[in-house]
């Protein structure tokens, strides 16, 4: 079992098909969106159970949890073929590649960027990635169970794979070749995001068919991942938009 902290966490695994089992809220907790999980607890008949502090105190073991946890089924990884398939129904397909991203907090927001972006899938590496816990779907204000989630050992095998299916691969580094807002996006792209200190491995970079970069104008030299992912994600939308 997995735990869910937090209200807007919670709400959004309702409404997702996320398979929760239970939904604890702490004595005295009330408000509107506490109204709308119970709401919805109860229209997918699922167990709602209050707690008294001490209780909920030992269940959420530290955590800040707005009074709100649940209790989900593990969380489901998709299939690279199944996520290809699913992505071909959207007419400019967008897939986010995460190489190695080690820390929770920028997983958290990288996927609440993600599904904000509307992207078709996300895939991540099984090794010397963080794993999709509480804290990443706190941090995600619930956006992980709305997404689907690939996990794949070789990033440069399904790379290959991508490129066989239509895809676009489009890496980002420093030394990029472009600016980020000078690429043309009209077309199916896999972009690949890389580790907080490292960046993308220089394997999977070569393998990439164009690598982009965010031009600095300050003294420090890149931007958290997190954020660098929400510009290009955005840029790419916005590219997209203009007819």
């Amino acid at each position: 079992m997995q735990k869910i902290y937090g209200r807007k966490p919670v709400l959004e695994a309702l409404k997702s098909d996320a398979e929760i089992e239970v939904i604890y809220i702490a004595f005295g907790q009330h408000g509107d969106i506490i109204n709308q999980i119970m709401s919805a607890a109860k229209k997918r008949g699922i167990k709602i159970t209050q707690l008294a502090t001490q209780k909920y105190n030992a269940l959420t073991e530290g955590q800040n949890a707005q009074g709100v946890v649940a209790l989900k089924s593990t969380q489901r990884y998709f299939e690279l073929g199944e996520l290809i398939e699913k992505s071909k129904e959207s007419a400019l397909p967008l897939l986010l590649l995460l190489d190695s991203i080690q820390d929770t907090h920028n997983l958290g927001a990288i996927l609440r960027s993600a599904e904000c972006a509307g992207v078709d899938g996300v895939i991540i590496t099984t090794n010397q990635s963080a794993p999709i816990n509480e804290i990443v779907g706190k941090i995600s204000a619930g956006a992980v169970s709305h997404l689907r989630i690939c996990k794949v050992n070789n990033l440069v095998r399904t790379i290959e794979d991508l490129k066989k299916n239509g895809f676009w691969v489009v890496g980002t580094h420093l030394s990029g070749e472009k600016n980020y807002n000078q690429l043309d996006y009209k077309m199916p792209v896999a972009l690949v995001m890389g580790n907080e200190e490292k960046g993308i491995r220089k394997l999977v970079s070569e393998n990439c068919d164009f690598i982009v970069k965010i031009p600095m104008r300050g003294k420090i030299d890149s931007l958290n991942v997190s954020v660098a992912t929400g510009v290009l994600l955005f840029e790419i939308l916005r590219e997209r938009s203009i007819s």
